[in-house]
């Protein structure tokens, strides 16, 4: 079936970068606030976050962590203990220097992550290793003060979770580490349908006083990527920093080791992009905030309106999300809106369908439909959809994926591939920074991370022709 370009938003081949902006408008997931960078989170659009929310609020209390939530405001001789960290985010920062009236003795950051304060915290509270382990986690906002921003994707504040976790020996703290990285793997999978490139960041592109950091890497649809999650390994840095010493079972004073992971709202941009198509949002059924919208046909005559309310009730029973909309629109601006705000499933039921014991169900990522009866089987036929959906998202974005997976052996191909292509380039790498720094001069792209899990296909850097053991992937990013 042939769709019709919805013209309320720029087509994507025209400009991807304005019919994001469209989107994020037109879906009625933002708004912008008066000052710049900081936008207004709309209904929609958060719930999709508490969507995110919740799926990985489970996955944290089943693997044993708990929920804290620490001051927004760190002392700027706090940040300083940690020399790393203060060096990283530094330019970022936005700071408070007077309280009411008053100047304040000592300047005061608003937390552009919460690394200082739980070091602070577990330096007062952990005491001996049967303290340990602490698995914590915070729901909150950040703020960075971004010079350049993009709803979801990168603004001076954003919502998150902080998880922060301290152990009695390296082991632990580095198991925790890789644990929360397959959470958020299987997250992008389970819950996005977005397949992901994970593996290490570079010495150069690991967070600021991590001794590693691991990431999931998504693939937009223009062949730029996106960070979507990262969990770091601090091993015990910031323990001597901030002296977090525990008595060991030996009757030793030791330094703990710890861990740091998080997602953050800029999932929603990656759903956005990975997904969503000229007719607007395209939405994984597991995290649309509705998964069937009922769009009552001739609502005016009798009995077609009752009958979508008895279908809202028995689809919403089996826990499914589901609205009518019974607005004085026309029945063709309904099934646009749907569209627009990805709706995985539009269910359509007029007189006739009620009358012959059947409705319309039509597929938002395809624009198929098909009629099904009206029985006591809808819920299953539709949960049933919904999986499938999912699936057929997760397989479409996937091949996208494999597709824009290019190994090179010589810096014009890697040059080539960029400009015309895009996507992930490949290559073996030699291990030095000069190599990526020269990258990012000539071409714009960033190491993404090293595939550790791939065999070398080569055995010399194509930038600087020495010995090269490690396979990285490159790309331009947002």
């Amino acid at each position: 079936m042939v769709k019709i370009k919805n013209d309320a938003i720029c087509s994507m081949e025209e400009d991807f970068a304005q019919w994001y902006t469209d989107v994020c408008k037109k879906a009625e997931l933002m708004d912008y606030s008066s000052v710049k960078g900081f936008i207004i989170y709309r209904p929609y659009g958060y719930a999709i976050w508490e969507l995110i929310q919740e799926h990985l609020n489970k996955q944290f209390k089943e693997t044993g962590h708990q929920n804290v939530y620490l001051p927004l405001l760190i002392p700027e001789s706090l940040l300083k203990k940690e020399a790393d960290h203060v060096e990283g985010f530094a330019p970022e920062c936005a700071v408070v220097t007077r309280g009411g009236l008053d100047e304040l003795e000592e300047n005061l950051i608003i937390r552009p992550t919460s690394e200082t304060l739980f070091c602070e915290h577990y330096a007062k509270i952990v005491n001996s290793y049967r303290d340990l382990p602490k698995l914590y986690n915070q729901w909150c906002s950040v703020v960075r003060w971004e010079k350049t921003t993009r709803p979801f994707l990168r603004g001076s504040e954003f919502l998150w979770q902080e998880g922060h976790t301290v152990h009695a020996t390296a082991d632990e703290a580095h198991q925790e580490t890789l644990r929360m990285f397959k959470v958020y793997e299987n997250m992008a999978k389970n819950l996005l349908a977005i397949p992901m490139v994970t593996g290490l960041k570079t010495p150069k592109e690991k967070f600021a006083g991590a001794e590693e950091s691991y990431t999931i890497e998504a693939l937009m649809h223009d062949g730029k990527a996106l960070q979507s999650g990262t969990s770091h390994y601090f091993g015990d840095g910031f323990a001597k920093a901030f002296d977090i010493k525990f008595l060991s079972k030996e009757n030793k004073q030791e330094y703990a080791y710890q861990t740091s992971w998080g997602v953050s709202t800029r999932l929603i941009g990656g759903v956005i992009m990975v997904h969503g198509d000229n007719n607007g949002l395209v939405l994984p059924p597991r995290v649309a905030p509705i998964q069937v919208m009922i769009v009552p046909v001739m609502q005016q005559k009798a009995g077609v309106l009752e009958k979508a309310d008895e279908l809202k009730a028995l689809l919403k029973a089996e826990g499914i999300r589901v609205e009518v909309d019974a607005s004085d629109k026309s029945p063709g601006w309904k099934f646009a809106q749907a569209e627009m705000q990805g709706i995985p499933l539009r269910l359509e039921v007029g007189p006739r369908d009620i009358e012959n014991g059947e409705c319309i169900l039509a597929k938002r990522i395809d624009s198929s439909k098909e009629k099904v009866a009206l029985d006591e089987k809808l819920p299953a036929t539709i949960n049933a959809l919904l999986d499938e959906i999912h699936e057929q998202m997760y397989q479409k974005a996937l091949a996208h994926l494999n597709d824009h997976i290019t190994p090179v052996s010589t810096y014009d191909e890697f040059k080539d591939v960029l400009e015309i292509k895009g996507g992930y380039v490949k290559m073996m790498w030699c291990g030095d920074v000069e190599c990526e720094e020269k990258i990012k001069e000539d071409t714009a792209a960033t190491s993404r991370c090293i595939k550790t899990d791939e065999e070398p296909f080569g055995d010399v850097c194509p930038i600087c022709g020495k010995p090269a053991h490690q396979v990285v992937y490159f790309a331009k990013a947002y």
